[in-house]
């Protein structure tokens, strides 16, 4: 597959996610009873911190794959390279995963404190 068919089903796949979380809450908005507003809210915040959490580490994946995938690459062009190569993959993977690390900590802020 290309990268453009993948980024076709990536984006078809996220606005499918999009649609089915608003069709829910605009379905479960609509109810009248006291009691579901409460649960709702909870549910809503739930589903906003998975998607928080899902489309947060989207970005780091594909980066480490391509990190981890470009430095096998170059270690098969250059194997004498290696320690410099490795280093600087580590690190390069360590700053991506940062990221989702803090796409993690906005999940858990989403669903437990507002």
């Amino acid at each position: 597959m290309t990268a453009g068919t993948i980024a076709r089903r990536g984006a078809v796949v996220l606005l499918m996610g999009a649609a089915a979380f608003l069709a829910s809450t605009g379905i479960a908005g609509a109810q009248e009873a006291a009691g579901d507003n409460e649960f709702t809210a909870s549910s809503a915040k739930f589903m906003a911190a998975g998607i928080a959490m899902g489309v947060g580490a989207f970005g780091p994946a594909i980066g480490i794959g391509w990190l981890g995938g470009k430095a096998m690459e170059s270690l098969g062009r250059n194997p004498e390279a290696a320690g410099a190569i490795q280093t600087n993959m580590i690190l390069a993977i360590a700053f991506a995963e940062a990221i989702g690390i803090y796409a993690l900590v906005v999940a858990i802020l989403i669903g437990f404190v507002f």
